[in-house]
């Protein structure tokens, strides 16, 4: 149970450091697709200019709203604008200050504990109605490896965060496991439900359609996860999802296409952008050592390896075993283009992958880039020997080593 909260957690945090393994969306666009499954949410509608705003104010039928910036982090109450705006998320009392706000969200950038000191750039805006909560509640659907499925993980204790309830209070989570095909049966929605206290039938049968429907999105759209914090008990009587965060599987890209075409490249790194452009694993980190390595075990070992002799990686970089010399000559480019790199560390395993196809990538690299950081490389396997006399007849100023660790301290002892 733990495990699976862990990786709730988890997911959201690698999608605001721009990581690209989980596809992640707005919350405009999630309380869209939430709507087209017949999931109750507040009344919303996004703008991305101040103009927008004032228009979609002026016309909402309600002059208690609330002005949310659209990025892909966490923590926007709290954030803080560039230009000096405290907070991501303000109560609206006319169309005259949705537009005031707006004008100061749209193009600045927030930064919250989930984006780090660059923050994120906010290109638009969503405007909801006030609903009032009587009772918050967390909903989650997701794979579980305890169980080889999905489950619904829930909580009366919503609107906080899930780790620490799970880590306070075990027993304040219930988990239900799904079955794959046949979804989540009525009886059981409703069991939950009257497990997390819903006052009255009414709102027991809204929260088990809203538990019912949420796992036909997690199956029918590929989902990996989807977090739903809160879900209220609002004071009229009805439950509505009042925020989401959707995770999608990368692999089903070719079967989703009207998901994918939410993705917004704006929100990550733009190296990952590049990288996953030729193909190429690629997470900036904020160490000095860059890293080129090819399969994701390796990385992992080689970062650790950095790690153990005191440097740290400047990024994980697996090329794969497709790699071809321009493949590398890109992942050069990548890692000379960050200012932190100090030293290049190279190491590979051939099994599938040929060192010599490696060898050839980082001298053609090394002269067009004309290289001056140090560069470190450890070659093991598949034409080994021909890759390391390709290296001695270059003339250039490379470190061979064949131990993993003389190689890992001499790239750290370079970087400093």
């Amino acid at each position: 149970m733990l495990a699976s909260l862990r990786k709730v957690g988890a997911v959201a945090r690698a999608a605001s450091a721009g990581q690209k393994r989980f596809l992640s969306i707005h919350e405009y666009q999630s309380v869209n697709l939430l709507n087209s499954y017949g999931i109750p949410t507040p009344k919303s509608i996004a703008a991305k200019t101040p103009e927008e705003a004032y228009n979609v104010a002026k016309d909402f039928g309600s002059d208690k709203l609330v002005i949310k910036a659209q990025i892909l982090a966490g923590g926007r109450g709290k954030g803080k604008f560039d230009n000096g705006l405290q907070g991501g998320v303000h109560m609206v009392e006319s169309p005259e200050q949705a537009k005031d706000y707006a004008s100061k969200m749209l193009g600045a950038k927030l930064i919250t504990k989930q984006t780090g000191a660059a923050g994120r750039i906010c290109n638009a805006v969503m405007l909801a109605e006030r609903r009032d909560p009587a009772h918050e509640y967390y909903v989650a659907v997701l794979n579980d490896r305890t169980t080889g499925g999905p489950v619904l993980v829930a909580s009366a204790q919503g609107g906080m965060n899930i780790e620490e309830v799970a880590a306070k209070d075990p027993n304040a989570i219930i988990t239900t496991p799904i079955h794959f095909e046949k979804g989540l049966d009525k009886a059981t929605a409703l069991g939950l439900a009257n497990k997390l206290g819903f006052k009255d039938d009414q709102t027991k049968q809204e929260a088990a359609d809203i538990f019912i429907n949420l796992y036909k999105i997690f199956k029918d759209k590929d989902a990996t996860q989807i977090e739903i914090n809160p879900m209220a008990e609002t004071t009229d009587g009805h439950v509505l999802c009042m925020d989401a965060k959707f995770g999608f599987d990368d692999n089903a890209e070719f079967r989703q296409a009207d998901i994918f075409t939410l993705r917004d490249i704006s929100q990550e790194e733009p190296s990952e952008v590049e990288a996953q452009k030729a193909n190429l694993n690629f997470i900036k980190l904020d160490g000095s050592v860059g890293c080129l390595v090819n399969g994701a075990g390796l990385a992992m070992a080689t970062m650790d390896v950095l790690s153990l002799h005191g440097g740290n990686p400047a990024n994980f970089l697996d090329v794969g075993g497709g790699a071809t010399p321009e493949t590398v000559k890109k992942a050069f480019e990548l890692l000379v283009a960050d200012p932190k790199v100090k030293s290049i560390f190279i190491n590979i395993f051939g099994g599938i992958m040929r060192c010599d196809y490696i060898a050839e990538g980082v001298i053609n690299a090394s002269k067009e880039l004309a290289l001056k950081i140090p560069l470190i490389v450890r070659l093991k396997g598949t034409k080994e020997a021909e890759a390391k006399e390709m290296i001695r007849q270059s003339g250039l100023k490379i470190y061979a080593f064949d131990a993993l660790d003389d190689a890992a301290e001499q790239a750290v002892q370079l970087a400093s």
